[in-house]
C-alpha cells in the first residue's frame, strides 16, 4: 500500500519533541487523572480538616487546664475551711479548760474571799489563761441605792447634776423593767414559768445605753466596776479599789487606810466595814457564789480565741456549777 508521503506515521516527529495534547478545558473534568499525575497541589477541604483538628485539640487541652486549676484552687479552699473549723474547736476546748480551772480554784478557796486572781493551764493543743473575780465585789445596777449610782457616775466623769439626773433615769428604767416583767408572767399561782421579785430588772449591763443622758464614756468606764448579778451591797472583802473609791464619801485618806487594813486582815470583814461610819450600809461580807472569769486560748499555730464568762456556785448542786452568761470576744481585748 502506498502512503502519503505527508502522512504523520512516515514522519515521526523529532526526538526530543513533546507530541502536543489538546489542553483541557476550564472546569472540564479530568478523569484520567493527569493533574495528579503531574503533581498538582491537594485538594483545600483537606487542609481544613487537618487546621479544624488540631483547633479542637488545642481547646481540649485548654479546657483540662481550667478544669485543673478551679479543682487546685477548691481543694485549697476546703484544706482552709477544714484548718479554721479544727482551730476554732481546739480553741473552744480550751476557753473551757480555762473555764474548769477557774471553778475547781474557787471551791478550792472555801470561805476564804475570793479577790481578783489568775490560772494558766497549758495542755498539748496549747494554752489557756482565767482571771476571775468576785461579782458581789462590784456594784449592782439593778438594785444598788440611788446614792451609790450617782456616786459611780461621778466617778468615771459625769458632772454632778448630770450624774444626778443619770442616776435617777437608771432607776426609773429598772422599775419599769420589773413592772413589765410582773406582768408578762402573770398567771396560775403554781405556774412554774411565772417570774419572781427577785429577779434582776437589766440583762446586761449594756442596756444602760437606752438611758437618756447616758455618755458612752460613762457607760464604758463603768463596765468593769458594775454588775447585773450582785446585791444592793457591794462586798468590801473582794471589792477592787475602784470600786471602793466610787462608794459615796469615800475619799483618797480613807480608801488608803481600808486597803492597808485589809491587807493586813483580809478575812476581818466586821473591822473593814466599821471604817466607813456611816457608809458602811453600802457594804456587806457575803460569800461568794457568782463569779466573773476573762479567758484566753492560744494554739501552737498562733490562733488565740477569748470570752467572758459568769458562773454561779450553788450549794448541793448537782452541778459543780452553772453557765450564765458566755460571751466570745475578740481575743485582742484580753492579751
Amino acid at each position: 500500500m502506498i502512503r502519503n508521503r505527508n502522512d504523520p506515521l512516515r514522519h515521526p516527529a523529532p526526538r526530543g519533541a513533546r507530541a502536543s495534547r489538546p489542553l483541557l478545558e476550564r472546569g472540564t473534568p479530568d478523569p484520567s487523572g493527569l493533574a495528579k499525575k503531574a503533581g498538582a497541589t491537594p485538594a483545600l477541604p483537606e487542609n481544613r480538616r487537618r487546621g479544624t483538628v488540631l483547633l479542637t485539640v488545642l481547646w481540649t487541652i485548654a479546657l483540662l487546664s481550667a478544669l485543673a486549676m478551679a479543682a487546685a484552687v477548691s481543694f485549697r479552699g476546703f484544706a482552709g475551711i477544714a484548718a479554721v473549723g479544727r482551730d476554732r474547736v481546739q480553741g473552744d476546748a480550751l476557753l473551757t479548760a480555762g473555764l474548769e480551772m477557774a471553778a475547781g480554784a474557787v471551791v478550792s478557796l472555801g470561805d476564804k474571799p475570793l479577790t481578783e486572781r489568775e490560772v494558766t493551764v497549758a495542755l498539748s493543743t496549747g494554752s489557756a489563761r482565767a482571771r476571775f473575780s468576785d461579782e458581789g465585789g462590784r456594784i449592782d445596777i439593778g438594785k444598788a441605792p440611788l446614792a451609790v449610782l450617782a456616786s459611780l457616775l461621778r466617778f468615771v466623769g459625769a458632772p454632778e447634776q448630770e450624774a444626778d439626773g443619770v442616776a435617777q433615769g437608771i432607776v426609773a428604767s429598772r422599775r419599769r423593767n420589773m413592772t413589765r416583767s410582773a406582768d408578762a408572767s402573770a398567771g396560775p399561782p403554781n405556774d412554774p414559768t411565772k417570774k419572781t421579785d427577785s429577779e434582776q430588772p437589766f440583762a446586761d449591763g449594756r442596756e444602760l445605753a437606752q438611758v437618756p443622758g447616758m455618755a458612752p464614756a460613762w457607760l464604758a468606764a463603768m463596765a468593769p466596776l458594775t454588775t447585773v448579778f450582785g446585791s444592793e451591797t457591794v462586798n468590801p472583802l473582794t471589792a477592787s479599789a475602784r470600786v471602793i473609791a466610787a462608794l459615796p464619801g469615800v475619799n483618797r485618806a480613807q480608801l488608803e487606810a481600808f486597803l492597808a487594813a485589809r491587807r493586813s486582815s483580809p478575812a476581818d470583814a466586821d473591822r473593814l466595814i466599821a471604817m466607813f461610819g456611816a457608809r458602811q450600809s453600802y457594804l456587806a461580807a457575803k460569800p461568794q457564789r457568782v463569779v466573773a472569769v476573762e479567758l484566753t486560748a492560744a494554739l501552737l499555730d498562733g490562733y488565740t480565741a477569748a470570752a467572758h464568762a459568769v458562773i454561779v456556785l450553788l450549794p448541793q448542786d448537782s452541778q459543780p456549777y452553772r453557765v450564765l452568761v458566755w460571751d466570745p470576744l475578740p481575743s485582742s481585748l484580753f492579751r
